[in-house]
């Protein structure tokens, strides 16, 4: 709950000075914070003077107006510490560091809504769509370091990413429509052109030569 300043004044006749209060009067949380002449003193501005001899006519419009200055004062510093110096500028956060996310959420929202997929663009949508697009990346980039590092090279290259991607079951079914450039092909050969096992008699050799 946002805390409240009020001014109290005190009955005519009554010599003490006004208090400032943390809370409205009556509510059991009120507190003098302290007095009207002690925030003033506390005042490091041009119009200390100002605001001070308006305080030292003791009239009531005069105080009023100080009060009125008081609590326009104290609201527009109610960030600050101890009412007094420049509020700290808060760093901003962008929303890929909110989701712990590496591919930029904002970029994509943009993209989204530039693209008219849909008349409107749910917030959840680009951290989403961040999301498994960060994840389809880590998978298909490990599996073509690893298969880099089989082929014993340093560089990740397109043939690297094809063989990742088609000797995985999961990714060839996603990406089967998908061309590759650069790619090349796996290495098959089709089963009848493989030549036909021999056995381990001589006279199998024999019964298997003659078939040609």
């Amino acid at each position: 709950m946002r805390q409240r300043t009020v001014i109290l004044f005190h009955p005519p006749g009554d010599d003490r000075e006004p208090h400032i209060l943390s809370h409205p009067p009556g509510d059991g949380r009120s507190t003098p914070i302290y007095t009207v002449h002690r925030y003033l003193s506390l005042l490091k501005r041009k119009t200390e003077g100002r605001i001070f001899s308006l305080w030292r006519r003791r009239s009531p419009r005069s105080r009023a107006r100080v009060c009125f200055w008081i609590l326009a004062d104290m609201s527009s510093t109610a960030s600050t510490k101890g009412g007094r110096g420049k509020a700290k500028a808060t760093k901003s956060v962008s929303r890929s560091h909110k989701a712990g996310l590496q591919f930029p959420v904002g970029r994509i929202a943009r993209f989204l809504k530039a693209g008219k997929y849909a008349e409107r663009v749910g917030a959840g949508a680009p951290v989403y769509l961040s999301a498994v697009l960060e994840y389809l990346a880590a998978e298909v980039l490990e599996l073509a370091g690893n298969a880099a590092r089989d082929n014993k090279k340093n560089r990740i290259v397109p043939r690297h990413i094809q063989l990742a991607v088609r000797n995985d079951e999961e990714l060839s079914k996603l990406l089967g429509a998908v061309t590759i450039a650069n790619g090349g092909v796996l290495p098959n050969i089709h089963q009848t052109l493989l030549p036909k096992k021999t056995g381990k008699g001589k006279g199998e050799i024999g019964s298997a030569s003659q078939e040609f």
